[in-house]
């Protein structure tokens, strides 16, 4: 192969790596489509695949998922999440590809234009979703009723996805508002965009994603003015006093839940998680194994019916992974995820002061670390290709922020 035709390959895969990267906000099929160029690019070009460090906990992670499945008895279940094993290839392809720093700040702002646009078809299913209650006479009083159980999903399937890639397409875009070097022209338009991000992720009416959303925002003010941390407090009523009536009522759900989005039955399922555990503490009940035999393992005196809710998962990232893989293959998980985020403050304390795009990657990252931790502990957030996606190339650019070698020529701001 000649050094034109090798040159050629190397950009298919860097451009296709960054198209699988930002498609995810809007096609599942779109991102693993150009996901699968870009691999085939990069091995057509002979440039070397590049490892972050978290490569031996996740290798042990996968290999503990198909020791999991080959003794759980049915593996048939389980194939779906053998098959995801692939989606975990962007984060070898953005930290193999993506050598430009200026280019992974156009990934994320492309990912704020995005999910801008998702923003936007949220509000107009809102509105729909307004005239619909209307029409059917149904006043303000009782529209959360009605709208709790149709929420806004924009380009995406269900509303828990939509609001998870809302909240990191907006923590990335505060990081970067905080961190970067400033851009001198057209800042208005990514604080409008910011803003209707946030009003997004209200609407959507994801309580988890509220609260992880608000975490990771306090940590990167508290990094960029940590003085206004203190009228954190002051916006957060403010926003509540202001809010519509269905948004007020969510807010109060949080300590008082109504009937129709009682918590109860997330205190089931993580009950019946722990169960799973108890039964199979080494090599859990297979991938996958909760969503068949979640009613053979409900504690006995868990009255019937089972209030409202989604059973076929535990509602809590680390439990589904000790219950379906074990107890050792969850621990293998924390690893990576802890490691990550020893990693990238590590390499915060290496920087010097000021405005960088390494500063921003590395906060940006923790900020989306945060969140994910957090809204792990009442959702499977990692267990869905869409924020799992997201999460996997936020960590490889934080891995690239820790790259000494890259080449960071000086951006033009205008």
């Amino acid at each position: 192969m000649t050094p034109q035709q090798k040159a050629f390959f190397s950009r298919a895969a860097t451009w296709s790596t960054f198209g699988s990267a930002v498609t995810i906000l809007f096609s599942i099929a779109a991102s693993q489509i150009l996901l699968g160029l870009a691999l085939a690019s990069m091995l057509l070009s002979g440039e070397r695949l590049r490892l972050p460090r978290i490569t031996l906990p996740l290798l042990l992670f996968l290999a503990g998922t198909v020791l999991a499945l080959l003794f759980s008895g049915e593996p048939a279940h389980g194939l779906a999440q053998i098959k995801k094993f692939y989606v975990f290839c962007e984060l070898f392809l953005v930290f193999s590809c993506l050598r430009d720093l200026r280019l992974v700040r156009w990934l994320f702002l492309t990912w704020a234009a995005l999910a801008g646009i998702d923003a936007a078809r949220g509000f107009l299913q809102f509105a729909s979703k307004v005239r619909a209650a209307h029409a059917l006479g149904i006043g303000s009083s009782s529209f959360y009723g009605f709208y709790v159980a149709h929420r806004i999903t924009g380009f995406m399937s269900h509303w828990n996805t939509f609001s998870e890639e809302e909240m990191y397409a907006l923590l990335m875009l505060i990081a970067f508002l905080f961190f970067s070097p400033r851009l001198r022209k057209r800042m208005w338009i990514w604080i409008a965009v910011l803003v209707c991000l946030g009003f997004a992720v209200l609407l959507a009416e994801t309580r988890g994603v509220w609260i992880a959303t608000v975490i990771g925002a306090l940590y990167l003010v508290w990094f960029w003015r940590p003085k206004l941390v203190l009228f954190v407090p002051v916006i957060v009523g403010l926003a509540f006093l202001a809010s519509p009536h269905s948004i007020r009522e969510r807010f109060e759900s949080i300590a008082r839940p109504k009937q129709e989005d009682s918590n109860e039955f997330r205190r089931i399922t993580w009950r019946t998680g722990l169960k799973m555990i108890e039964a199979h503490p080494w090599l859990g009940i297979g991938p996958d194994g909760p969503k068949y035999h979640f009613m053979e393992y409900i504690p006995s005196d868990v009255p019937r019916p089972l209030p409202d809710g989604f059973y076929q998962h535990l509602h809590n990232i680390y439990l589904q992974w000790a219950a379906e893989r074990g107890i050792p293959v969850m621990l293998i998980g924390m690893w990576m995820l802890l490691q990550i985020a020893v990693d990238f403050w590590r390499g915060l304390r290496t920087l010097p002061p000021g405005r960088d795009i390494r500063r921003f990657l590395l906060h940006g990252a923790l900020a989306v670390w945060l969140a994910t931790m957090i809204e792990g502990v009442v959702e499977v957030n990692l267990g869905d290709t869409e924020p799992l996606t997201m999460f996997l190339v936020v960590v490889a650019c934080g891995y690239l922020a820790l790259e000494k070698d890259l080449a960071v020529k000086s951006i033009a701001e205008g």
